[in-house]
Order: structure tokens, then sequence, then C-alpha cells
């Protein structure tokens, strides 16, 4: 079941007014921006929102087609307002707590601040319905919020963002980098990395395999990012 809180307009209407105010999200973006290839044609977006990571990768892509999937109404009703005389964006009703629908194939596949909102199982068990939508040398990219280690840590995170504890999401499910890296890799996503990360929050990148691609043999990283276990990390 989706969770209640993203149907409700205060709660809707106080992300939005946040969203580009949180430190660091627009750096962590911008990296997802440079992973998801220039030339990808075919872009699907889960929890989409109001369309704000679909604008953004439409600025250096202009022939890309969009997809935008959400369960929200009042998300659903924002994007679709957003991109109401572009043509080259769809806009569709999706709870990604239920498998996800024949949507066909796509050169990239990204999310923003969507996936930790469900169980995780079902976390698991979307990214090998990703893979299996993605071109062969396509690429995943998530931009997510993440468990930290503990819970100072935690607290540390809050009080960065200057947010109250009290004001935490209940619908939050956080866990942890290295768990969903895991993930990445036993499904067969190659290149898998924590490509930038934050305190709390953390770009994971996977590309599915070429065809003949062996392990490793995949397109290398974006410019500019080290080859260690975590990227880029920001401090």
């Amino acid at each position: 079941m989706p969770s209640e809180e993203w149907t409700t307009p205060e709660h809707v209407r106080r992300y939005l007014d946040r969203a580009d105010e949180y430190p660091r999200r627009v750096e962590g973006e911008s990296v997802l921006l440079d992973v998801v290839p220039r030339d990808a044609r075919r872009v699907l977006d889960l929890g989409t929102g109001d369309g704000r990571l679909l604008s953004m990768l439409r600025l250096d892509r202009p022939g890309m087609l969009g997809v935008g999937v959400d369960f929200s109404e009042l998300m659903l009703e924002a994007a679709r307002e957003r991109f109401a005389n572009d043509h080259r964006v769809e806009i569709v009703e999706h709870d990604l707590t239920e498998r996800l629908p024949a949507l066909g194939q796509f050169d990239a596949i990204v999310s923003s601040m969507a996936i930790h909102h469900l169980e995780h199982e079902r976390k698991r068990s979307l990214y090998g319905e990703i893979l299996d939508l993605l071109a062969p040398g396509g690429v995943f990219a998530n931009f997510e919020h993440v468990a930290s280690p503990t819970r100072r840590l935690h607290l540390a995170f809050f009080a960065a963002i200057a947010e109250p504890l009290e004001n935490e999401d209940p619908s939050d499910r956080l866990l942890d980098v290295e768990s969903q890296l895991v993930w990445l890799r036993e499904l067969g996503f190659d290149d898998v990395d924590c490509y930038w990360k934050w305190r709390e929050m953390a770009l994971l990148a996977g590309v599915k395999p070429g065809v003949g691609d062996q392990a490793g043999d995949g397109p290398p990283p974006p410019e500019g990012c080290p080859g260690s276990p975590f990227g880029v990390e920001a401090h």
C-alpha cells in the first residue's frame, strides 16, 4: 500500500517547498546528471514527484523522451502541469510497491529520494525489474536517502539539514549503502558503486552489461569520479 503521507496536501507542499533547499542535494544530483549519458534517448524516472529530475535531465538532452511514474495524485498533477507543453514527457500513475508495468526499454532509469520509502524486500525486487527494463549498456542512477551507521550520525544529518527530528518522515525505510550495492551486483549490474555521498544522501549507480560484455568491461565511470569504494565523498 502507498504511504498515506504523500496523499496529503500539507505533506506534499512542505516537501516541494524545500526540494531545492536541502544542503548538497543539487551537488549530488549534478553527479547523477553526469552519470546519465548525454545521448540517452529514453529515460524512466521512478517516483518522479513533480517532475523535477526529469526537467533537469531534459536541459542537456533536448531530444530525450522521458517517462515519469508516481502514485501521489498531488505529485502527478504537479508533474503534468510542469510538462503540459512538452510532448516528449509522459507521466504515468503507478505505485512502486507493485511490479513495474510494461513501459518498454530505457537507456537510463533514475530516481531521486523515492525508493527509500519501500520495504527492503521490495527495494531489491524493484532493482531486478529495473535491470530488466534497461537496454544493454543502460544506466541505473539512484539518488537516495540512506541509513546512517549510528544513531549519532543520524541525528547529525538532521541537524545538518536544519530539520527537527520530530519531522522525520514516518514512511522512510532507510537502508545502508553497502547492502544496496551488494544487491545490485548480485542482480547482475556492472560498474556498481556509490558515486557520491554526503551524510545520509548518496548516489548509487550501475550499468546493465552490454551484449558480449564480461564483468568489469562496461563503460568507464563518469570523468572525475575516483575509483574508491565510495566515489566522490562530499565533506
